[in-house]
C-alpha cells in the first residue's frame, strides 16, 4: 500500500540536519532526487509527453521501493536513526512528486493517446500530501507528518502516579475498551487515550497551511479538492456521490442506532445513555466507536438459538498460533485459484507485538518492491476479529500481486475504495458455512441464529458507514478553510453528532484536539475509501455469488473454493488502475455506478427485525 505513515518527531529531525548527521539519507541535497531534466523550449510535442512520462515512472517506481523500505523499518523499529531515515525518505519522495505533477501540467492541452493521457493524471493526483515546491516548506511538511505520526505510534496513556509499565498503550486500551462494562473505567481509558492527540493541534493547524499550498500550486482549491479528484469525476460530483450512497443506507442505521442505544439505557441507566439523545462514544466497545460489534453482549437478541463464538473457538484451539491464523486466510484466497504467497512472505512479516520494542500495530499489509515482496505488519490476537482482519489485510497482498504485471503507474488498485473492498469481501465469506469446512466448527447455526449473526455483523459493517463519512468530511471542511483552527473540536463533535448520534462523554474544549487520536488523522490517510469499501464490498460479494451459482440468503453465502469467481475476481484485480474505477466495478458486476441496494439486501431480514423491536421507543437524536 502506498499511504504515508511516517514516524519521525520534529525536534529529531531538525537535531540530526542541524547536526550533519552521518546518514547518507541527510546528506543528499534533499532536491537532488526531484530534479526532472524534461523541459524542453516550445510548445511540447506527443513525444515529448511520452519521454517525461517514461522518465517519471521509473523515478517515481524505484523512489517507492526506497521510500517503502525505510517506512517499514520504522514501523518495526521507532528508533532516533530510523525516524530520521523514514522523513528524509518522505520529503525526497514528496519533493520528486510535486515536482513531477508540475511538469505533467506542461502537457493538460495536449491531445494524447489514452495511456499518455490517464498517466500525466494519475501523476498529478498521485500525491495525498502535496508539499510546496519552496524546499524549506516541503521538508517542515515531512518533519510535521513524522513528528504527527510518531506522537500517535509511541502514544500512551499513563493513570496518576504511574509510569513505564504501568502506562497503557492502545492495544491494551483497545482491549479494555472492547471488555470492560464499568462506564467510569472506560471514561477513563477514553479520555486517557485522547490527551496523548493534544501535542498535535499546533502541528495540524501548520500541516494543512503547507498541504494546501502544495495543492494550490497544482491547480486544486484545497488538499481536500484534490482528495476527492481522484475518482475519475469532478471534486463536487464526488461529494455528491457519496451523499447519495449515504441516503440509501441512512435508514437501516437509524434502526440499528435506535436499538443499540436503548439496550446501553436499560443496561447503564437513563442518566447515562439518555434515551432520544445522542450515545455517549466511550460505552460502544471501541475507542472510536466506529464499529459496535463488542456491545453485542449487552444487545444481542433474547432467546438466541446456541451458535459458536469464534473468539473463543481459537483460544481453546492451542495448534492455532498467530502463523496459522494467516494460513488460513493464504487458503481463503489458494482456494480462488491464487498462487499462495512467496516464501519471504512469511520470513519478513510481523505477526506479534515483539516485547523488546515499540511498533506500530495498526493492521497494515505491503507490497515493497511493486513485484512479489509482500508483507503484513500486525500485532495478532487469537479473536474472531484479528481472524477477519487477516483475510482484508490478505486482500491488500494478492490485490498488488495481481496487478504487479502492470507499468507502475497502473500498480494500483482501480479506485482506493476498491483495496479496502476487495479484503472485506473476502471477509463476508468468513461464513459459518466456511468455518465448517475448516473444521472450526462442527455445523452451521439455524436459520433461526441468523438474525443474531445479522446483528453482530451490523454492529461493525453498518455502524461504520457514518463514521466512514465524517472523517472525511471534517477534512474537507479543515481544507477548504469552513472549519478553522479556532473550532477544530467542535466541528468534529458535530459532525459525530450529526452522522453517528454520537456525543462526547464529557466536557471537551478546543485545549482538545480529538480528531488526532484517530490514526488515519495523524498519518493523513483519506478515510473515504473506507466508506466506499462498505459499500463496495456487499456489492462485489452480491456479484460473486451470483457467479458461483449460489441461490440462498446473501448472508449465508462463501464463494470459497469457487474457481468460477476467483476467475473473475483474478481478471478485475489484474486491471489494476489501468481504466477508470466503473469499467473496473463493471467487469465484476455488471454496473457502472455504486450501488448500496446490495447492502440493504444483505440486512433486509434484520431491518425488518430491528424495526419490531424499536417499537415504542424512542429513536432519532
Amino acid at each position: 500500500m502506498r499511504e504515508m505513515k511516517i514516524l519521525a518527531t520534529a525536534a529529531l529531525f531538525l537535531a540530526a540536519i542541524a547536526a550533519n548527521a552521518a546518514t547518507p539519507e541527510t546528506k543528499k541535497p534533499m532536491t537532488s532526487t526531484a530534479t526532472i531534466t524534461t523541459s524542453m523550449p516550445g510548445a511540447p510535442t506527443v513525444d515529448d509527453a511520452q519521454r517525461f512520462v517514461d522518465d517519471a515512472e521509473a523515478r517515481l517506481a524505484a523512489m517507492n521501493v526506497e521510500q517503502q523500505r525505510a517506512e517499514w523499518v520504522a514501523e518495526n523499529f521507532i528508533t532516533y536513526d530510523t525516524q530520521v531515515i523514514t522523513a528524509a525518505a518522505s520529503e525526497r519522495q514528496t519533493a520528486l512528486g510535486v515536482t513531477l505533477a508540475k511538469e505533467a501540467a506542461r502537457f493538460d492541452q495536449l491531445q494524447l493517446p489514452y495511456d499518455l493521457r490517464r498517466k500525466l493524471d494519475l501523476i498529478k493526483l498521485a500525491l495525498t500530501t502535496p508539499g510546496p515546491s519552496d524546499p524549506q516548506k516541503n521538508a517542515e511538511l515531512s518533519r510535521i507528518l513524522a513528528e504527527l505520526s510518531a506522537t500517535y505510534g509511541s502514544g500512551k496513556y499513563c493513570p496518576p502516579g504511574e509510569t513505564g509499565d504501568k502506562c497503557l498503550d492502545i492495544e491494551t486500551i483497545t482491549e479494555i475498551m472492547q471488555t470492560s462494562r464499568d462506564p467510569k473505567r472506560l471514561l477513563e481509558v477514553w479520555n486517557g487515550w485522547h490527551t496523548i492527540a493534544k501535542p498535535m493541534r499546533a502541528p495540524y493547524s501548520r500541516f494543512v497551511e503547507l498541504t494546501n499550498e502544495g495543492a494550490h500550486e497544482l491547480g486544486y482549491k484545497d488538499a481536500g479538492a484534490m482528495w476527492r479528484s481522484k475518482y475519475d469525476m469532478p471534486p463536487d460530483a464526488f461529494t455528491a456521490e457519496v451523499d447519495r450512497l449515504w441516503t440509501q443506507v441512512k435508514p437501516l442505521y437509524d434502526s440499528l442506532h435506535c436499538y443499540v442505544r436503548w439496550n446501553l439505557t436499560k443496561k447503564y441507566g437513563a442518566d447515562v445513555v439518555p434515551p432520544g439523545k445522542p450515545i455517549p462514544a466511550h460505552l460502544l466497545g471501541n475507542i472510536w466507536a466506529q464499529e459496535w460489534g463488542n456491545v453485542y453482549d449487552i444487545v444481542k437478541p433474547p432467546d438466541t438459538p446456541p451458535s459458536y463464538d469464534l473468539t473463543e473457538v481459537l483460544k481453546a484451539r492451542k495448534e492455532i498460533d498467530e502463523i496459522a491464523m494467516v494460513r488460513y486466510g493464504e487458503g481463503f484466497f489458494t482456494s480462488l485459484g491464487f498462487a499462495p504467497l512467496p516464501k519471504t512472505f512469511w520470513e519478513r512479516s510481523l505477526f506479534k507485538q515483539p516485547r523488546d520494542r515499540d511498533v506500530v500495530c495498526h493492521a497494515s499489509a505491503w507490497d515493497i518492491d511493486d513485484k512479489d515482496d509482500l508483507r503484513v505488519k500486525m500485532c495478532i490476537r487469537k479473536t474472531a476479529d484479528y481472524f477477519t482482519t487477516i483475510h482484508h489485510e490478505l486482500g491488500h497482498n494478492f490485490y498488488p500481486r495481481a496487478y504487479n504485471t502492470k507499468p507502475f503507474l497502473y500498480k494500483n488498485s482501480a479506485n482506493d475504495g476498491f483495496h479496502e473492498a476487495i479484503g472485506d469481501t473476502i471477509a463476508l465469506s468468513v461464513t459459518p458455512s466456511y468455518l465448517v469446512k475448516l473444521g472450526l466448527i462442527d455445523k452451521e447455526p439455524p436459520a433461526s441464529a441468523d438474525i443474531a449473526l445479522l446483528l453482530r455483523d451490523a454492529l461493525d459493517k453498518v455502524a461504520f458507514l457514518p463514521f466512514g463519512i465524517m472523517i472525511d468530511k471534517w477534512r474537507w471542511k479543515v481544507f477548504s478553510g469552513e472549519v478553522t483552527p479556532a473550532d477544530y473540536n467542535k466541528a468534529w463533535w458535530d459532525l459525530r453528532r450529526q452522522y453517528q448520534g454520537v456525543a462526547e462523554p464529557n466536557g471537551r474544549s478546543e485545549s482538545d484536539f480529538d480528531p488526532g487520536a484517530k490514526y488515519h488523522i495523524a498519518a493523513n490517510v483519506p478515510y473515504a475509501r473506507y466508506f466506499l469499501a462498505r459499500i463496495l464490498q456487499f456489492q462485489f460479494h452480491r456479484a460473486l455469488c451470483e457467479t458461483s451459482g449460489y441461490k440462498g440468503p446473501l448472508n449465508r453465502c462463501s464463494i470459497y473454493g469457487n474457481k468460477a469467481a476467483g476467475e473473475r475476481l483474478a481478471k478485475t484485480l489484474a486491471m489494476g488502475q489501468s481504466r477508470p474505477w466503473p469499467d473496473a466495478l463493471e467487469a465484476l458486476t455488471g454496473q457502472r455506478q455504486m450501488d448500496a441496494t446490495a447492502i440493504v439486501d444483505y440486512f433486509a431480514p434484520l431491518k425488518s427485525w430491528l424495526d419490531q423491536q424499536n417499537k415504542g421507543q424512542s429513536c432519532g437524536w
